[in-house]
């Protein structure tokens, strides 16, 4: 059964008009802004739930209090915290979140491109005289997605079992006595780079060019490091933090008069909208774990390994009469 049978829609099986069939599936498409509304999975509800439960039931409990004990209506608390300075704090910490979590993935698009251009180069490049050069190339363009692979896994903080697969035994045990394994295997390139020139496999402006590339590679590493070890001041999460509660805790005194029994449910909306830009502001500010809020850094690891599989398949044409479309 179609799943929009029971609202007694149906799919027609006719023909669309071209000009009209984008215009009827539109319509006809399930509406995703509800999904999307009422999804929890990667949503900051879980995170701040406690919070706005206690708000609410404070609120409810003053709602009593004002009913049955005495009259506790204080319009003047919602001079306390003025309205602004609460929400210019919020929208700081929250563009100061996006920034890092900006600046994160711009990183990581430059680790993207330079890893492209830089196996391009090497793939093409570099002459090979028999079998073994050629398997030493493939060895030294696939430690490029290793690189990559190796900073996700130093970004979090996690052990480098992921590389043994993709390394040869003397350099994975190599690497476990490394305090900066990226940066190992940077030079590990290097070092096949320059060997390569010394041997007049590479050009010394090729060289200059490629180390150029592995320069940024290490740059841009070196800013993901910048983001993950500079963290938002702790005084400045607790301040807005204490903020957050105090202006939530005063609410009930400014509304129990109006809402009466609403106040609880409305003082909670109101934690949930504040809580939850501060929330996210928390989420976003280091991309690099594995949460559904940061970067898909497994999904990007994953396609430059198959871009140098590509590359590795696609032929060569090293003679200047072999033309590559012919």
């Amino acid at each position: 059964m179609s799943r929009f049978s029971f609202l007694g829609f149906h799919r027609s099986k006719r023909q669309l008009p071209p000009a009209r069939s984008g215009v009827a599936e539109f319509l006809l498409q399930p509406p995703q802004w509800l999904h999307l509304a009422l999804r929890l999975r990667g949503s900051v509800i879980p995170a701040i739930l406690s919070q706005v439960l206690v708000c609410s039931v404070f609120g409810l409990l003053v709602t009593a209090i004002d009913r049955y004990v005495l009259n506790v209506h204080w319009p003047v608390l919602g001079s306390l915290i003025p309205s602004i300075v609460l929400g210019l704090l919020l929208v700081f910490r929250t563009n100061t979140a996006y920034e890092r979590f900006w600046e994160g993935r711009r990183q990581w698009g430059n680790i993207v491109n330079s890893s492209r251009s830089l196996t391009r180069l090497m793939w093409t490049a570099i002459d090979e005289n028999g079998p073994e050069d050629r398997q030493a190339k493939i060895d030294a363009v696939h430690l490029v997605g290793v690189f990559a692979i190796a900073t996700k896994q130093h970004l979090r903080g996690e052990s480098f079992a992921e590389l043994e697969p993709l390394l040869k035994p003397h350099q994975y045990k190599e690497l476990q006595t490394v305090q900066n394994v990226p940066l190992r295997i940077a030079l590990w390139l290097e070092d096949y780079l320059h060997h390569q020139h010394r041997r007049g496999h590479l050009s010394l402006y090729q060289l200059t060019y490629m180390d150029e590339l592995l320069v940024q590679l290490v740059d841009a590493m070196g800013a993901c490091e910048r983001i993950l070890k500079t963290p938002m001041p702790l005084a400045y999460a607790i301040h807005l933090k204490q903020l957050l509660f105090l202006y939530c805790l005063l609410l009930p005194f400014q509304l129990v008069d109006n809402l009466v029994w609403w106040t609880g449910p409305m003082v909670g909306l109101i934690a949930f909208t504040l809580f939850g830009v501060e929330e996210i502001g928390i989420e976003i500010e280091n991309p690099f774990g594995r949460d559904l809020n940061d970067l898909p850094l497994d999904a990007i690891c994953l396609t430059m390994q198959q871009n140098i599989n590509d590359l590795i398949r696609a032929p060569t044409h090293r003679h200047p009469s072999a033309q590559p479309f012919s």
